[in-house]
């Protein structure tokens, strides 16, 4: 079939870039830095009141595992956005302890958004799958380095005391060479900043067409 106005070919769709990397690790700061349209993956954690939430061996609930998030709404949303270009999508408040409301995400004619979050990973291979990833980077730093700025983040934003910050700091630290082995062995490409705001440019320069399969 030839391409002519008769015939035109499907208008391309937007990609979508997978920014993992642990908890801290400086996704978000990355993701407002890079220019382009910003899919908040925690917005897709259950709520606090989840009888499916996982828990800690001492007891709490267990945030950092996949149990913890909406894998499937998080997916449905990504393709939503790489076939129309907008979506409704959750916000997800702390102090509420669960999702506040919808706001709709539109990419504005974007080619290619950024998905960040620490579950991220989890998508790469159905993303790749359906032809919808641009690229799957994990953000990696010292472990050091990542537990500093987690924990001043969390002071920050008053997520939990003190002590349970302090706790949770610590057990994240001692496994985050294993968090992101994992995240690298789901298809992610582990990159520092750096390397990941040149990737993210590539891909936003890239024909509509062209797709990045990170994790090949």
């Amino acid at each position: 079939m030839s391409d002519s106005p008769l015939n035109p070919l499907p208008a391309p769709r937007a990609r979508v870039i997978l920014l993992s990397g642990p908890s801290g690790s400086g996704k978000s700061s990355l993701a407002q830095q890079c220019g382009l349209p910003v899919l908040q993956l925690d917005d897709f954690y259950k709520d606090g009141d989840d009888p499916t939430l996982p828990e800690l061996p001492d007891g709490g609930t267990d945030w950092d595992s996949p149990l913890s998030w909406h894998r499937a709404d998080a997916l449905a949303a990504i393709r939503v956005l790489t076939e129309f270009g907008r979506a409704e999508v959750p916000v997800y408040s702390i102090r509420a302890n669960g999702r506040d409301g919808t706001h709709l995400l539109d990419l504005d004619g974007a080619g290619a958004f950024v998905a960040e979050g620490i579950f991220a990973a989890e998508l790469v291979a159905q993303c790749r799958a359906e032809g919808l990833l641009g690229d799957a980077l994990c953000l990696r730093n010292r472990p050091l380095t990542t537990a500093w700025r987690r924990f001043r983040r969390d002071v920050r934003e008053g997520r939990k005391s003190i002590p349970v910050l302090l706790r949770r700091g610590w057990r994240l630290m001692r496994a985050e060479r294993g968090i992101v082995a994992r995240q690298v062995e789901l298809g992610a490409h582990p990159c520092d900043g750096a390397e990941a705001a040149d990737r993210v440019r590539a891909v936003s320069a890239a024909p509509s067409a062209q797709v990045v399969t990170a994790g090949r």
